[in-house]
């Protein structure tokens, strides 16, 4: 099994990240992920536990460096 997480970090403008996207850019990489960042929202794909630690470090991340909000989907995929 595998999860796919989807995330949006505000505030936000295009083509400009902030500190506190950045940084929880970062703290995702930290942990094995190369996200794929789209005009929505950033993507990563993997173990779910994997997965999960790795939001966990992006939220600390974003809220310590100035994100107002975090709009978070997790999907699970069972193939």
């Amino acid at each position: 099994m595998s999860c796919r997480a989807e995330f949006m970090i505000e505030p936000f403008e295009e083509g400009a990240p902030g500190p506190h996207v950045l940084a929880a850019i970062e703290a995702v990489r930290e942990r094995g992920f190369e996200p794929e960042m789209g005009p929505f929202g950033t993507s990563i794909h993997g173990d779910p536990a994997t997965v999960i630690s790795a939001l966990q470090a992006m939220l600390v991340m974003a809220y310590r460096e100035g994100a107002t909000r975090v709009s978070l989907q997790l999907e699970r995929d069972e193939a």
